[in-house]
């Protein structure tokens, strides 16, 4: 399994531990001190076991190797794990705006105060959370893994909201219980907007969508390759952390088929050299009319 991946395995382990533990804690703190909006904050953060589940199976099945049945690698499937973890945001804040509406029209009482305490442990650890996991996706290029790292950020959110509603609603006395439950419903908003936020790249590539940046990294490094005339329909794949390349590079017409072959053979491995998550390359040699001879290749 290759390094970046298992350090991504390694933080949705990591946040499947810690997200277990705050889920029960919040959830009886929110019980025991009457607060509906960190029983809310709670029940997302169980949500946030389920999406580190997911990011973690996706990121394994990720990691095997290419075979007959799925010569590109099973690598859509961490992109697919991003995609489901975005869709479980936004299905957890529906969820809580729904009962937090019910809450708000329901008479109830004042949230304890012992409940601030808590979720200010919960904020810090979940902010720091974010962070580690935010930076291991963006080291490994991971969706998956930066999805993930957002759920714990929107956990924070849900977190602070809650402490602000709780908050004013202990300084506020009788008639402001239903702050807690208002904070709950903004935290539910900012959930709903992360998700939709990390679903279109998720989406964007699931459906191949093109990435400039790479294409024109590409082109740039056959276009160095010697005896190249021109490079063309460059086309990229991504699978997961890893891409698959697809270009037409021009050569001398009058080259035999050997010595098109050597080239094709430098244009691909200059590109997966110089670009280690590229996992192959597929270079088509056609010939540049027009021009004079290229000088013989060597080797």
């Amino acid at each position: 399994m290759p390094a970046d991946q298992k350090r991504g395995i390694r933080s949705a382990q990591a946040g499947l531990l810690v997200n277990a533990g705050l889920a029960f804690i919040k959830i009886l703190t929110g019980v025991l001190g009457n607060s509906y909006a960190l029983v809310a904050d709670g029940i997302e953060s169980t949500a946030d076991v389920l999406s580190s589940t997911i990011v973690w199976g996706g990121l394994r099945i990720a990691a095997r190797d290419a075979d007959s049945e799925y010569p590109f690698g099973y690598g859509k499937a961490e992109t697919l794990a991003a995609a489901i973890v975005s869709l479980m945001l936004m299905a957890a804040a529906i969820a809580i705006a729904i009962a937090a509406v019910q809450e708000i029209v329901t008479p109830h009482h004042a949230p304890a105060p012992f409940t601030l305490v808590v979720l200010i442990v919960v904020v810090l650890v979940k902010e720091l959370l974010f962070r580690k996991v935010y930076a291991v996706g963006q080291a490994v290029g991971s969706e998956a893994v930066r999805a993930d790292a957002w759920h714990h950020r929107s956990d924070a959110i849900t977190s602070l909201a809650a402490f602000i509603g709780i908050s004013v609603a202990i300084r506020g006395g009788p008639g402001w219980e239903s702050a807690d439950d208002w904070a709950a419903l903004v935290a539910a908003a900012v959930i709903a907007w992360n998700g939709q936020h990390l679903l279109r790249p998720a989406v964007a590539g699931l459906m191949d969508r093109s990435e400039p940046s790479i294409r024109e990294q590409i082109h740039q490094i056959a276009s160095g390759v010697a005896h190249v005339r021109a490079v063309e329909k460059v086309i990229v794949r991504r699978a997961g952390t890893d891409y698959f390349a697809d270009l037409h590079v021009h050569a001398d017409p009058e080259m035999s088929l050997r010595a098109a072959h050597a080239v094709s053979h430098h244009v691909k491995g200059a590109i997966m050299t110089m670009m280690p998550n590229v996992r192959d390359v597929l270079v088509h040699m056609e010939p540049d009319e027009g021009k004079g001879p290229a000088p013989a290749v060597r080797g």
